[in-house]
């Protein structure tokens, strides 16, 4: 079978978003979600869509890429090609070939998917493994408890609301309305909900984003933080048990979320809202 490395362009995101969703399944190992490619549509489609790679054979999408920056390529693939061992020495030949236009040279990152078979072929290849992620999951097969807090579903007119406290909870960020609105612009946001959580004094202090991929699959959390002023009063926990219940509501099976095993902080917090730990996961890296 010819594989085929290509860039989907704009009127293609919506195959690459629709195969994202039909590969999320409880139990997956942690993977790239259409949500990830909905968190990045806040650069614009156009952005989204150079940002994207795809692997292609007889007729259909195998694995899919998104370059989530420079030197770092979050890669998925298809549930029954992930040991197929032409598809993943394709897809090393084209990650370590920076005339493929995929990786440059340097210093570079892949994130995979941790029992496919591209990982163990990486390996072989010389590529070390990096700082590990926590993996975290909630069932959503029961009812969700109320958070106890005032939350807020973010529209058009609010989104200024969400930007002031994402800006405010991530050190470095630039997120603006505009960006909030190119967002929501996007495909995958269709099956979205950005919530802004609220304390007693009516300040907004926490802000989430939850991605569906469709009725009976894991949705996303995508990002999550909360006021840099206002944390220690757990409003994380009350932002994230709310982001539970908004993907209950849009039909998903369960909710996820992924971060770097160093934040003890945000693990904590996963797990005080009903998320259970999982294996860490590390991506694969290349020194220059």
């Amino acid at each position: 079978m010819a594989i085929t490395l290509g860039k989907p362009g704009v009127d293609g995101l919506s195959e690459v978003v629709g195969v994202l969703r039909e590969w999320q399944y409880d139990g997956a190992p942690m993977q790239l979600h259409p949500g990830d490619l909905g968190w990045f549509w806040r650069s614009g489609a156009e952005a989204t869509a150079a940002a994207v790679r795809t692997w292609s054979g007889d007729g259909q999408i195998l694995a899919v890429g998104l370059l989530d920056g420079p030197g770092l390529l979050r890669l998925t693939i298809a549930p029954d090609a992930q040991r197929d061992e032409e598809l993943a020495q394709q897809l090393v030949d084209d990650v370590t070939d920076p005339e493929r236009g995929v990786l440059p040279e340097g210093k570079v990152n892949i994130e995979a998917p941790m029992d496919a078979l591209v990982q163990d072929l990486l390996f072989e290849d010389g590529w070390n493994t990096d700082e590990p992620w926590t993996p975290l999951h909630r069932d959503l097969s029961e009812p969700v408890k109320d958070p106890g807090v005032r939350i807020e579903l973010v529209g058009p007119e609010r989104a200024h609301v969400f930007a002031a406290v994402h800006r405010a909870a991530f050190d470095g960020s630039r997120f603006t309305d505009e960006r909030w609105h190119a967002m929501a612009a996007g495909l995958p946001y269709a099956d979205a909900r950005c919530l802004v959580a609220y304390d007693d004094q009516g300040s907004a202090v926490a802000a989430v984003t939850v991605w569906s991929a469709g009725p009976g699959r894991p949705g996303l959390l995508e990002p999550m933080g909360v006021h840099r002023e206002h944390r220690g009063h757990g409003h994380g926990k009350a932002i994230t048990v709310a982001a539970a219940a908004a993907l209950q509501e849009l039909g998903s099976s369960s909710a996820i979320v992924c971060t770097p095993s160093s934040n003890v902080g945000a693990v904590a917090t996963y797990k005080s809202a009903g998320f259970q730990q999982r294996p860490e996961v590390r991506d694969r890296y290349r020194d220059a």
